[in-house]
């Protein structure tokens, strides 16, 4: 497939992405289409695949695309066929973890747990449990620890995330509160989209911000 054929073979479940999106998916490594004698891209159906793994990881999971690119990488070693299937990452339901569970399941020493706990970046169930939100949460914290970033250092993405909640918290309250029987549907799609927006125009500012540092 061209890359105009892959566009619209994504855009009935995707329709904010782009042909650009799509090379700069190709740019970071998460595919590798085949290449015609002249230049031109060809994708396959497993391209396809992969590129709608990463897009529903970022709508839904609102994973980093590093973390995303090393489970991938995972599955294309057969180390992990479970969550990393490539039509979609797998939907397992809700889910409690233990503190043990969620510590085994992430790779979390106990003592950097305790710090995202007094730092207000994990915070466990009223009956002490952990569920996936917390799961993907310690996995990026963990990622993000490579670069030698400590829990510490991470309270200014924690009070950010707060502010943006109140500011969505006040468009969508209100259509929660509509009583006719659709009214929560579309107060999904509202919320789900706005989310969606205030992740790209934060990962945006970030990129705009640190032009200094590149010089770009």
């Amino acid at each position: 497939m061209s890359i105009g054929a892959v566009l619209d073979r994504l855009r009935a479940e995707f329709p904010d992405v782009t042909i650009s999106k799509i090379r700069f998916l190709e740019s970071e490594g998460l595919v590798l289409p085949g290449r015609t004698p002249s230049g031109y891209r060809q994708f396959t159906e497993r391209d396809v695949e992969r590129l709608r793994f990463v897009l529903r990881a970022q709508r839904d999971q609102y994973l980093p695309l590093k973390v995303i690119k090393q489970q991938l990488d995972a599955a294309d070693r057969g180390e992990s066929p479970g969550p990393l299937g490539l039509s979609e990452p797998e939907d397992r339901g809700p889910r409690r973890l233990t503190r043990e569970g969620l510590l085994g399941e992430t790779g979390l020493t106990e003592a950097t747990l305790t710090e995202l706990e007094e730092f207000g970046l994990v915070k466990p169930g009223p009956a002490g449990f952990y569920d996936l939100v917390d799961v993907e949460l310690c996995v990026v914290v963990k990622a993000m620890a490579e670069f030698g970033l400590e829990p510490r250092h991470l309270r200014a993405f924690r009070t950010a995330a707060d502010r943006e909640v109140g500011l969505l918290e006040q468009i969508v309250t209100p259509l929660y509160r509509q009583r006719d029987e659709n009214a929560r549907a579309r107060a999904d799609r509202v919320l789900a989209e706005l989310t969606s927006l205030s992740v790209a125009l934060h990962t945006l500012l970030v990129k705009m911000g640190l032009r200094r540092v590149t010089g770009g």
